[in-house]
Formats: C-alpha cells, sequence, structure tokens
C-alpha cells in the first residue's frame, strides 16, 4: 500500500488554506495558481514541488511518521483542484460570487482536514458504501 507521510500532507493543506486566505483578503486568483499548480502537476505527472522541498526538512526518515493513504489523498487533491480551478477560472471571468464560494469551500476543506476531519474521505467512504451497495442489489 503507497502511502504519505502525514507532515507532507499538512504543508499542502496549509498551503491551500494561506492562499485561500491571501486571495479573498486581497480579492485576487494569483495565488491560488501556487497551490493549483502544485497538485495538478502532482495528479498528472506525479511530481509535487512544495512537497519535494518539503520533504527536506522532516526531522525523521518519512517511514517514520504517520501515513496517510495515497489512493485518499488523490481523490482529496482531485477535489481541491477541482475547485481552485473553478475559482480561478470564476475570478478570471469576474464572477466574484462564484470565486468566493469555491475559494471559501475548499479553504474551509482544507482548513477543517488540518482540524483533523477529512471531508474528502467521507465523500469518498459514502460513494464507496453506496457503488458497493448499488453492486450488490444488481445480483
Amino acid at each position: 500500500m503507497r502511502t504519505i507521510p502525514k507532515p507532507l500532507v499538512m504543508i499542502n493543506q496549509w498551503t491551500i488554506v494561506l492562499s485561500v486566505i491571501i486571495s479573498l483578503i486581497t480579492q485576487t486568483a494569483w495565488i491560488l495558481l501556487i497551490p493549483l499548480v502544485a497538485n495538478t502537476s502532482s495528479l498528472l505527472i506525479g511530481f509535487h514541488p512544495i512537497l519535494v522541498v518539503a520533504k527536506r526538512f522532516l526531522s525523521k526518515p518519512a517511514n517514520q511518521y504517520i501515513q496517510e493513504d495515497y489512493a485518499q489523498l488523490r481523490f482529496n487533491q482531485w477535489l481541491a483542484v477541482s475547485f481552485l480551478l473553478v475559482a480561478s477560472i470564476s475570478f478570471l471571468l469576474n464572477w466574484s460570487i462564484l470565486f468566493n464560494t469555491a475559494a471559501i469551500m475548499v479553504g474551509l476543506a482544507a482548513s477543517i482536514a488540518l482540524a483533523g476531519f477529512c471531508i474528502g474521505c467521507f465523500v469518498r467512504f459514502q460513494f464507496q458504501q453506496w457503488n458497493y451497495r448499488r453492486k450488490k442489489s444488481a445480483l
């Protein structure tokens, strides 16, 4: 099973939260490009520039930290990238309500994850349960 050390996951979450806060305060979307590009790069080619740099600052070997499930994190990344992309595009189209809504949603999700509850994990679990029940009832 592939995993990622929790401190690296938290660095990514903090990057999202801080960029959303700065974007909302300044009402500009350029800062959202930092987590958007980093997470999109991770999803498409497996390279997350922020985590590559952050990994150098871990005080212990990566395998000695609490690990997070890679598949779950990819699902969460797809959600985050989607909301960051919607926020960025809506900013370019001057749709301020959608920009603010999408930015707040991804920022809240990352903040809540930092507090200990993963909304993306809950959504994925519910989807998996629904899929299981659907397949089971088809038999």
